[in-house]
């Protein structure tokens, strides 16, 4: 073994420098750019979930509060991962216990109307908070109206 070192020492140098000589003349091709990303996929906004509003002292179902429904029941379709909670709310007139039996009548309501389109049932729960939480401050009929409402939460 002690003989060959001098043999491989000798080799050694000559085989390097042959090597590096090897690759000098080839020319340097640059890889071709890399293609652009795809562009992204088209997002397609939905309209979010959306209030249902109702008359005084009812819980029934006006023509817009269906349009809204609809509208909840598609993004409930299109978000099929997520439950939903439905609130219902009251304005201030009304005892407290009345407001919040009427509240729960109201979140039923727009939650039997949303059944009946397709959602399932075990997405939605209700809640009534009567007028515990009113969305707008103020004596008016205006506020009040705005306060009559069963209110939407994607969970």
């Amino acid at each position: 073994m002690n003989a060959m070192k001098p043999l491989l020492r000798s080799l050694f140098i000559p085989t390097m420098l042959f090597l590096g000589a090897c690759g000098c003349c080839e020319k340097v091709v640059a890889p071709p750019p890399a293609a652009p990303p795809p562009p992204p996929a088209p997002v397609i906004v939905l309209p979010g979930l959306g209030d249902v509003f109702y008359d005084f002292d009812r819980s029934e179902l006006r023509e817009e509060a269906v349009v809204q429904l609809k509208t909840n029941a598609n993004w409930m379709a299109a978000n099929a991962a997520r439950n939903v909670i439905i609130e219902g709310h009251c304005d201030e007139r009304g005892t407290s216990e009345y407001n919040l039996a009427l509240g729960q009548r109201r979140a039923n309501s727009a939650r039997d109307y949303v059944i009946n389109l397709g959602v399932d049932a075990a997405r939605l729960k209700t809640v009534s908070y009567g007028e515990e939480k009113p969305f707008v401050l103020g004596h008016t009929e205006e506020a009040w109206a705005q306060n009559r409402r069963a209110h939407f939460v994607a969970e």
